[in-house]
């Protein structure tokens, strides 16, 4: 394991905002940081790049605390984006890429090179303060990877973003873990941690919830969830005990099986009701695994 967090711990006066929180990332990995509003992701991801203080616990980067890895080794987009409002695009770019560790004419190819991969060539002279919030979270984002860090930790990267520039950035993070880099980021998105996430953690209230690799999570709750396409009496269902309807859409219907439900039961009464387009059992989404651990409210 490359990051580990061993017992950490931060008060903020009568909150314990994080408590006694272990955890670990792999080199490499593309980590799914998760947990409800205030469930103390942010803060455990300050206190992991130092810029909180523990009260107690440590952090570490293959054995040495991550402050001392050195200049431009983390690349941090905070939930809050801090962008200077009256700087203009090429020149903010290039001035973040000088702070984290390149030479100017580093800088000033590296801000070339992302200007176009996302899109920004005919806002490089614009004022920060001039563009959509949608453009100034991707310039945020761009200042977090320009200077190419070994390590990201994105809280919220998909937040303000419209579908086409989701997908940009969904491919670029894929593309930093194709090249061995060690991505950590919060989504309130399930489907997106789901669709690129190896490994996951899952926190409320500031404690370890669940932990591990997402396809072995997800298949150590079984297949218990059931999805049936009907032409025919939508509400056949009814009368089956241990059936519970999760999900009425257009074109299936979700369920959750207890155990005692014998789904060969369920087909045999939805075949009665109609004709059956798709019968399926799969394992429970991200989605419903979280509202299951963390609870409806959250």
């Amino acid at each position: 394991m490359s990051l580990v967090a061993t017992e950490v711990t931060k008060r903020f006066r009568d909150v314990t905002a994080v408590d006694d929180l272990s955890f670990s990332v792999s080199r490499g990995s593309l980590f799914g940081f998760l947990g409800p509003n205030g469930a103390g992701k942010t803060t455990t991801m300050r206190v992991v790049l130092g810029i909180l203080k523990a009260d107690a616990g440590l952090v570490t980067w293959e054995d040495r605390p991550l402050h001392k890895q050195g200049r431009g080794f983390f690349g941090y987009l905070p939930e809050e984006r801090g962008l200077y409002p009256k700087m203009r695009v090429e020149e903010h770019l290039e001035f973040l890429g000088r702070i984290n560790g390149l030479s100017k004419g580093e800088a000033r190819q590296a801000t070339a090179r992302w200007i176009d991969r996302f899109d920004l060539g005919e806002l490089r002279q614009k004022r920060i303060e001039e563009l959509s919030k949608g453009n100034q979270q991707k310039v945020q984002t761009i200042g977090t990877m320009l200077h190419d860090p070994e390590l990201l930790i994105l809280d919220e990267p998909f937040s303000g973003l419209d579908p086409v520039n989701t997908a940009l950035l969904k491919e670029v993070l894929l593309e930093a873990h194709g090249e061995g880099k060690t991505i950590i980021f919060s989504s309130h998105r399930m489907e997106q941690v789901e669709e690129i996430c190896d490994d996951i953690v899952l926190i409320n209230h500031g404690r370890l919830i669940l932990s591990g690799n997402l396809r072995q999570i997800k298949r150590s709750m079984g297949r218990q969830i059931l999805r049936i396409s009907l032409e025919g009496d939508q509400d056949f269902w009814a009368k089956i005990p241990g059936l519970t309807l999760l999900n009425s859409r257009s074109d299936y219907l979700e369920f959750r099986l207890n155990d005692q439900v014998d789904p060969n039961q369920v087909l045999r009464a939805a075949m009665e009701a109609g004709q059956v387009i798709r019968f399926e059992l799969v394992e429970p989404s991200l989605d419903q695994i979280f509202v299951e651990k963390v609870g409806v409210g959250a």
